[in-house]
């Protein structure tokens, strides 16, 4: 669990700063070289590691309860609605006033594919590793409650199966591209966009592809964007293709642009299951209130089994948010100017 927090945090704090950029134009300003970049050489983290942590709180408390999770997993996500987190996906946010509007979280999800759901499913594959069914049934609770879209649901449960793939093969044993692929394919079985997109996976195994070269098959030659059908797949081929090396993983995905710190958080799940994570990268990671101390904390609680979780400092939310906002706006600005 704790690999997953930290690789989730790890990822998400070094591509945050290229959001939104083309692949042009991340070679032309930072010429491959990849840390955190945010504030003074130091990383935040955004949505994608907040609502990880969420699912993480709430698979503590739950006692293995989807009804319980699913109230929990609510309740954390409208309060930090309520402290007017920067850069929210629209179909989040309209979700979760669905949820402050009294709707069910079993359908508060509005109907979207984006990979809002994906980006906080690889912690609920890892901790249900030897139980399908359970996976299966606490990834749908999840998604639902912000993507009603069976497409967001599929790519959810590709990003859990392949968590779970890794934590069941037990350490340093390497996942078959073509037996991973034959669990992704199951995903959306019955889709046939999914279909096809795992038809281009398995062209890209079998001739050995970059990353890149898989992102241009898919039409994705400038940016990788944020629907869960483009953001996903990237992340699955760029962990499967570099297994045990999270650092080549992680760049081979942020070289791609686009939607950076969710394909980086979710690739950076699944990589740091099977590698060590840079040293540099790690003590790059300087948020607050999610620091590293609090997410190993977290990580124990989950391992243990332990019902009470520990609490988030919500006061400090909506200052951190402010900070976050200051920063994200500064580099916008420095993107316009020469």
């Amino acid at each position: 669990m704790r690999q997953v927090l930290l690789g989730t945090a790890v990822g998400d704090s070094v591509g945050l700063p290229a959001e939104g950029m083309s692949r042009k134009a991340i070679a032309r300003r930072w010429r491959g070289v990849w840390r955190q970049r945010l504030v003074f050489g130091c990383g935040m983290v955004s949505d994608d590691t907040e609502h990880t942590v969420f699912v993480a709180q709430a698979l503590c408390r739950c006692g293995g309860e989807v009804e319980i999770f699913r109230r929990l997993l609510a309740r954390r996500l409208r309060w930090w609605f309520a402290c007017l987190p920067p850069g929210v996906g629209l179909a989040t946010a309209r979700s979760i006033l669905r949820l402050w509007c009294g709707v069910p979280p079993n359908c508060s999800g509005v109907f979207s594919a984006g990979n809002g759901a994906a980006m906080r499913s690889a912690l609920i594959g890892a901790y249900f590793a030897g139980d399908p069914r359970r996976l299966e049934e606490f990834v749908h609770a999840s998604t639902r409650m912000t993507h009603s879209d069976p497409k967001a649901q599929t790519a959810a449960l590709a990003v859990a199966v392949s968590a779970a793939a890794i934590v069941s093969a037990g350490p340093g044993a390497r996942i078959s591209s073509l037996g991973i692929l034959a669990q992704w394919r199951a995903c959306g079985a019955n889709d046939p966009e999914w279909l096809g997109i795992m038809d281009k996976l398995e062209g890209a195994f079998l001739a050995d592809l970059p990353v890149a070269g898989l992102a241009t098959a898919m039409g994705l030659e400038k940016a990788v964007s944020g629907y869960a059908y483009h953001s996903v797949p990237v992340a699955l081929y760029g962990w499967q293709r570099h297994q045990g090396d999270y650092g080549t993983a992680l760049t081979s995905v942020f070289d791609c642009g686009g939607d950076t710190d969710s394909v980086g958080a979710i690739c950076g799940a699944l990589a740091a299951l099977q590698a060590d994570i840079p040293a540099d990268w790690l003590a790059g990671l300087r948020d607050w209130p999610l620091s590293r101390s609090y997410l190993d904390d977290l990580a124990k609680r989950v391992v243990s089994g332990s019902r009470g979780g520990i609490s988030l400092r919500w006061a400090a939310y909506p200052v951190s948010n402010a900070v976050l906002l200051v920063v994200v706006l500064v580099h916008a600005l420095r993107r316009i100017l020469p």
